[in-house]
């Protein structure tokens, strides 16, 4: 059976957000990020792209290019707000939905043409989304995720395009192989180095060529070039979840104990989070008595993947779940409403050298295992693992 997949993304999200509060932002080139000169750009209005200004790039060569640009630093919290308001508007209509990043949906609304036009449906969900949060958002539409979200870059700002299946390689060809998503840097200056320049070039290659060049994911990227990818749109619905839990030798109620499981459990649930590139939105935690009386207290959070910004609110939602002060037998940390989006831990932070620690003791871990480098408060429950 032919699918039908819709993919939504928010146009230049934080600065759109921005705009919103401050009407006056409107037409002028925007940059959002860390605003000292070793932060990055997290976003950017397409006036300041003209300049030359892009994501991720050092907010020293954005000055640079762009002076004369409004400087604003990042407020996720603002952010995952309005992020929240428009997944509420595509839960509402959406038969199966998958929220990939912040900013980002897929839907699958294959079987609606029975019902409903496909292009239609999406159309007036898109004006929905509009009319509700005052943001402009962008689609496409096609058979699959990847087209579709390439569909979705060629409709932006504020557009919307269809490609039939009988159009997506009269629609693909042209474009250049960076629109294919998986191909980063390195591959782009590979198949560039072997004068592959379009996908309608690359879909000529033999797989194997690819494979040669590009590794695992060649193939992957090839089958991308010619419209083919089988990828699922994963239901949302589920609240994936990552979390932990300890159960206690000896019941206790011991709070310098208590602090240290819960500060160790954060610390490995936030650097999985981040070694897969994911940010929560939720946070519970959970205790269980000696009697086996269960409790459970959660909060949403902005998306974030930094321990000293979890613990502080696993902290906090201990101290109000644990009011009974009976002996405790369990405890547990679960982070869920997971999203993509592993750019966003270090946007805003003016502080680069916290960026820069996360960033090493990950690579520590990484070459040496996870626990190579431990938080003090936490270094008690790993002697005793």
């Amino acid at each position: 059976m032919d699918r039908t997949i819709v993919h939504m993304d928010l146009d230049t999200f934080f600065v759109s957000v921005e705009r919103l509060i401050n009407p006056a932002l409107e037409g002028k080139p925007v940059i959002i990020g860390g605003t000292s000169d070793r932060g990055v750009v997290a976003s950017c209005s397409y006036e300041a792209r003209r300049f030359g200004v892009h994501s991720a790039m050092p907010m020293r060569m954005a000055r640079q290019l762009c002076s004369q640009a409004v400087y604003i630093r990042g407020d996720m919290e603002l952010y995952t707000r309005y992020s929240r308001l428009v997944t509420d508007v595509i839960e509402e209509s959406a038969p199966l939905y998958e929220k990939t990043s912040v900013d980002e949906h897929y839907l699958d609304i294959t079987g609606m043409d029975r019902f409903f036009g496909c292009y239609k449906w999406a159309h007036e969900l898109r004006q929905r989304i509009i009319r509700h949060t005052g943001l402009p958002i962008s689609f496409g539409l096609s058979g699959n995720k990847t087209v579709s979200k390439i569909a979705t870059g060629q409709a932006k700002p504020n557009g919307e395009l269809q490609v039939a299946s009988t159009q997506v390689n009269h629609f693909l060809d042209p474009l250049s192989i960076s629109k294919i998503p998986m191909v980063g840097d390195v591959g782009y200056r590979l198949l560039r180095s072997m004068g592959v320049a379009t996908i309608g070039t690359l879909r000529q290659v033999p797989p194997v060529m690819i494979e040669q060049v590009l590794g695992k994911n060649g193939l992957i990227i090839w089958r991308k070039a010619n419209g083919i990818d089988p990828t699922p749109v994963k239901p949302y619905t589920e609240q994936k979840s990552i979390s932990s839990e300890h159960t206690f030798e000896q019941d206790t109620t011991d709070m310098v104990l208590l602090r240290q499981r819960l500060s160790a459990m954060v610390e490995k649930l936030a650097f999985e989070m981040r070694n897969k590139q994911k940010l929560t939105g939720c946070v519970t935690v959970k205790i269980r008595y000696a009697n086996f009386d269960t409790h459970n207290l959660q909060k949403q959070v902005a998306y974030t993947a930094f321990d000293h910004i979890l613990l502080d609110t696993v902290f906090g939602l201990f101290e109000k779940l644990y009011s009974r002060r009976m002996l405790i037998r369990l405890i547990g940390v679960r982070f869920s409403q997971l999203v993509g989006g592993s750019q966003q831990l270090n946007m805003f932070e003016d502080t680069p050298e916290m960026a820069s620690l996360y960033q090493a003791m990950d690579h520590l871990r990484r070459r040496f295992g996870k626990d190579a480098v431990r938080r003090a408060g936490g270094m008690k429950c790993l002697n005793e693992q």
